[in-house]
């Protein structure tokens, strides 16, 4: 779960929300001014897949089955992405059936990595009836690892809406992190944009998900019905900066995962109120 370049984007994901914060800090006071109930349905679990190489899980389907079960529990949004090999996803689409079967209005997506057109349908069929948003998760073409896995395709706007337009339900672009993805987002209009440099794993520039928000969120909510954005978030004001500055989905993964590691459910429940419910007094801006 390393990142390119010693981590800097890594490091810079976390330290970034403090800076932008503090630069739209008027903004960040207004919307710590609403319920902190107000910011559970906002949070959703990011996705996640090698847990036995990344986490240290002993099999993938216990990984999923536990931190799903957990999430749900709490009231967050469930995700979950694919891996190699495809029994990762498997695994996942495993998990949120079984939620699904409980509460069939869990919010739920999937993320599919950009092999061809063909191979992201079929997985699209395989997760349909447990989820109510797909995605492509179009950044980690430029993980160097990934490619040398799978055949992953940089997807042009051609290929994006044949996706989106043969799907029957809201379609989500993960890994917008670059000016060229901008322009893509604007050809495609898909219904999520999803700001995420792969948790500092993506060598395209050096920054953070922070200020890319802040530089083009506005811009971005023009060519789509919501914002989505991870990266380094690790706290209550994070989470407010970031939906003070347009976000409607704020998606955690490692905090989530070391949880899980530390403590179990019980843990998982005590952060997701850590980053939601905690007030402006015990978190100084």
């Amino acid at each position: 779960m390393g990142g390119v370049r010693k981590n800097e984007n890594f490091i810079l994901n976390c330290s970034d929300w403090e800076i932008v914060r503090k630069r739209n800090i008027e903004k960040v006071k207004k919307f710590l001014e609403l319920p902190p109930e107000f910011r559970i349905p906002s949070i959703s679990i990011a996705p996640m897949t090698g847990a036995v190489e990344n986490i240290g899980f002993a099999h993938e389907s216990d990984f999923y089955n536990q931190i799903i079960q957990a999430m749900h529990k709490v009231g967050v949004g469930l995700c979950i992405g694919d891996g190699y090999p495809d029994e990762k996803l498997k695994f996942g689409i495993e998990a949120l059936k079984k939620v699904k079967s409980e509460a069939p209005d869990a919010r739920t997506s999937v993320f599919i990595k950009p092999y061809s057109n063909e191979k992201i349908i079929e997985r699209f069929e395989w997760a349909k009836d447990c989820v109510k948003i797909t995605g492509i998760d179009i950044d980690s073409y430029n993980i160097l690892t990934m490619r040398n896995l799978v055949s992953l395709e940089k997807k042009s706007v051609s290929q994006l809406i044949e996706i989106k337009n043969h799907i029957k339900m809201p379609f989500a672009i993960k890994g917008v992190f670059t000016k060229e993805d901008i322009k893509l987002v604007k050809e495609v209009m898909p219904d999520i944009v999803y700001i995420s440099n792969h948790g500092g794993r993506i060598d395209t520039r050096k920054g953070s998900t922070a200020e890319f928000l802040a530089k083009y969120g506005e811009k971005l909510k023009k060519y789509c019905g919501e914002l989505w954005i991870d990266g380094g978030i690790r706290s209550p004001n994070d989470v407010a900066t970031a939906m003070a500055l347009g976000a409607n989905c704020v998606l955690v993964g490692r905090p989530f995962a070391t949880a899980l590691c530390q403590g179990g459910g019980e843990a998982l429940c005590k952060k997701v109120l850590e980053l939601s419910l905690l007030q402006y007094g015990n978190s100084p801006l």
